[in-house]
C-alpha cells in the first residue's frame, strides 16, 4: 500500500488569520459537562488534541440567559464570571498543539427557559421547538430584541477572545440556533426585513457575521455553521436557499461548516447512514466560496477522506462524537 495517497489529508490548511496543522477538525459537538463539570470537559477535548486533530471545538456555549436549554448542561458564555471556565478547555486544547474553536448559540426558540424563567424569544410567535416539547410559548422578536441579540453575540465574542480561543463560531444550524430559526420559513412569518424572501431572511446572519468580524477585529478566525436543507422542502430552508446564502455571503466568514438537517438528520448512526452520505447536499457549495469548508459525514475512510479533498467537496474533515 503506496501511504503517500493519503498525505493531502495532512497538509497544513490556513483559516483566515490562523493555521490548521492538518485536515482533521472536531467540529462543536455537546457532551454534558459544559459549565457544571469544566475539568471533564477540558480533558475531554485535551485527549483529542494529544491525538492530532487540528482544531478542537467545544460545544455550544450559550450567550446569555434569555435563551438557555436547562435541563440540558452546555457551555455558557452569559457574562465575565464564565471566562476562567472558557478559558480552563482553550488552555487545554492548546496544550496539545491544537486551536482551539467556540460555537456561540442564541438558542432561540429551542431553549424553554426553565431555568431563568425569562420568556424565550423568536422571530414568531410559537411555542418552543424543544426536543422535550415544553409547554412553553416564545414571543416574537421586535427590533429591539434584535439589537440586544446582536450586542450580547459581540460581548460573548469578546469573552472568547479573553479567554484565548483561536476560531469563534457563529451559529445557524441544526434547527438549535436562533440565526437558524430566521433562516426557516418553518419559524419565521415575518413580514417586515427579517422575513420574507431569503435575502431578508439571512440578514441577521449577514448582521451577526460582520458584528463578529469587527469584533474580532484579525485576532482570531470567524466560522460559520449553517444547516444546507431542513429536508421539508418549501417549509424549510432548502439547498437553493443555502446557495444564494453562502453567495451573498461567501466571502464574510474565514470558515464554513456545512450541516444537514436538523441534529437528528446530521447525527445519523452507522445503522441507518452510509459513509459520506452529506455529500450530495454539500457538493456545490465550495465553489461558491474561497474559504475553506468542513462538513461531517460519519468518516471511517482515509480514501474517502481523499476523495472529499481531492474532489473539491471540503477542505477539513470534520467528526463530532467519532473523532
Amino acid at each position: 500500500m503506496n501511504a503517500s495517497r493519503f498525505d493531502v489529508l495532512l497538509e497544513p490548511v490556513e483559516i483566515g488569520p490562523i493555521t490548521a496543522r492538518n485536515r482533521f477538525f472536531q467540529v462543536p459537538h455537546c457532551n454534558g459537562m459544559g459549565y457544571r463539570d469544566v475539568s471533564a470537559h477540558a480533558e475531554m477535548r485535551a485527549v483529542k488534541a494529544e491525538g492530532g486533530w487540528a482544531v478542537i471545538c467545544t460545544e455550544q456555549a450559550e450567550i446569555h440567559h434569555s435563551s438557555e436549554i436547562t435541563p440540558f448542561i452546555e457551555l455558557r458564555a452569559w457574562d465575565d464570571r464564565d471566562i476562567p471556565a472558557m478559558a480552563r478547555i482553550a488552555e487545554r486544547i492548546h496544550d496539545g498543539g491544537s486551536l482551539a474553536g467556540i460555537e456561540l448559540c442564541y438558542n432561540g426558540m429551542n431553549g424553554p427557559n426553565l431555568y431563568s424563567r425569562v420568556a424565550p424569544m423568536g422571530p414568531a410567535h410559537l411555542p418552543v421547538a424543544a426536543f422535550t416539547a415544553d409547554p412553553v410559548q416564545a414571543r416574537r422578536m421586535d427590533k429591539g430584541d434584535i439589537a440586544d441579540l446582536r450586542r450580547w453575540h459581540r460581548e460573548a465574542v469578546r469573552r472568547s477572545l479573553a479567554a484565548g480561543y483561536d476560531l469563534v463560531y457563529v451559529y445557524a444550524g441544526h434547527a438549535l440556533g436562533g440565526i437558524h430559526h430566521f433562516l426557516s420559513p418553518r419559524y419565521n412569518d415575518r413580514v417586515d426585513e427579517y422575513g420574507g424572501p431569503i435575502e431578508n431572511r439571512m440578514r441577521l446572519l449577514r448582521e451577526v457575521l460582520e458584528d463578529t468580524i469587527e469584533e474580532v477585529d484579525g485576532r482570531a478566525a470567524v466560522a460559520c455553521r449553517i444547516t444546507v436543507d431542513e429536508l421539508l422542502g418549501e417549509e424549510g430552508i432548502t439547498r437553493a436557499d443555502i446557495g444564494e446564502v453562502v453567495e451573498a455571503l461567501g466571502e464574510l466568514p474565514d470558515l464554513w461548516d456545512f450541516v444537514l438537517g436538523s441534529w437528528e438528520d446530521d447525527s445519523v448512526t452507522s445503522r441507518f447512514g452510509e459513509e459520506g452520505e452529506q455529500e450530495a447536499y454539500v457538493r456545490g457549495l465550495k465553489e461558491l466560496t474561497t474559504k475553506p469548508v468542513v462538513g461531517v459525514g460519519r468518516f471511517t475512510s482515509p480514501d474517502t477522506m481523499v476523495r472529499m479533498v481531492r474532489s473539491g467537496v471540503l477542505d477539513l474533515i470534520g467528526a463530532a462524537r467519532p473523532s
